[in-house]
């Protein structure tokens, strides 16, 4: 895989949305698949910017939802639909007929991850997937110990999963579901280039584990190992426990401008 290391989020948002950009120029109807958290902010923000700009035309692109909350209704301001909506949708100008995502409150929620499976299969495939990575690894919510084959389905959080994300509902851990749908780490692989942010220190050793460890399912990001396209973007503190760091500098600084990444 190749990581690209820059100096900040701000940069590492710049730089990913330009790839989205470049894309969207090739092929305006490039289904792109996003996350949610934090970390991909300076992305959607970078390329919300090119939008108002007029350097790119989201008229025909189309939005793929990675995961979502069982049980929180659509409308709650956490569930990932809504967040999506606010964070990259309305910001881009993107239709809610251009969005795709799974079923969080399907009385059958087996029926709706495979239906959701099928349905960015019979899309065409996701062009490009943003990745964000859990401070033990994981993306999605592929949790460790996750199949590296495995397909949209229910998963369990952990503990320190839902301890993270608490701060979206007022800190209280309580408010947080204890499963959600996610696509499964074989779903993902099929896209055709994964690339995952990471920033700040708290997330370098998953990154270490990512990059230069096994392909081992305790660490469900090794999997884009296995990925012909997938770049890794992280900052100077991600980077911290990269013991290839300065190989990586050098190879991103000197390919060719035109590879992009």
């Amino acid at each position: 895989m190749e990581v690209v290391i820059v100096p900040d989020a701000k940069a590492g948002g710049e730089l990913i949305a330009e790839a989205m950009a470049k894309l969207l120029r090739r092929k305006p109807g490039a289904l792109l698949g996003v996350a949610t958290g934090s970390t991909p902010l300076p992305v959607y923000e970078a390329l919300a910017a090119k939008v108002r700009s007029g350097a790119v035309d989201v008229g025909r692109a189309r939005i793929a939802q990675l995961d979502e909350y069982v049980g929180l209704p659509a409308e709650h301001p956490e569930s990932y639909r809504s967040v999506l909506r606010r964070e990259v949708l309305e910001p881009l100008g993107i239709r809610m007929d251009q969005f795709t995502g799974p079923d969080g409150t399907a009385d059958d929620v087996q029926g709706a991850c495979e239906a959701y499976d099928k349905a960015l299969s019979d899309a065409g495939g996701v062009d490009l997937q943003l990745l964000g990575i859990g401070t033990d690894g994981h993306i999605g919510f592929n949790e460790p110990c996750s199949s590296l084959a495995s397909r949209t389905r229910i998963k369990t959080l952990t503990e320190q999963t839902r301890i993270d994300n608490a701060r979206f509902f007022d800190g209280d851990i309580d408010q947080v579901p204890h499963h959600v749908i996610t696509q499964g780490i074989g779903t993902i692989l099929e896209a055709r280039h994964l690339v995952l942010l990471a920033t700040g220190e708290g997330k370098a050793d998953a990154v270490a584990a990512t990059v230069e460890g096994p392909i081992a399912a305790v660490c469900p990001a090794s999997a884009l190992q296995l990925h012909p396209h997938a770049t890794v973007v992280v900052d100077e503190a991600a980077a911290s426990k990269l013991k290839l760091a300065d190989y990586f500098r050098h190879t991103y600084l000197n390919k060719p401008g035109w590879q992009g990444i």
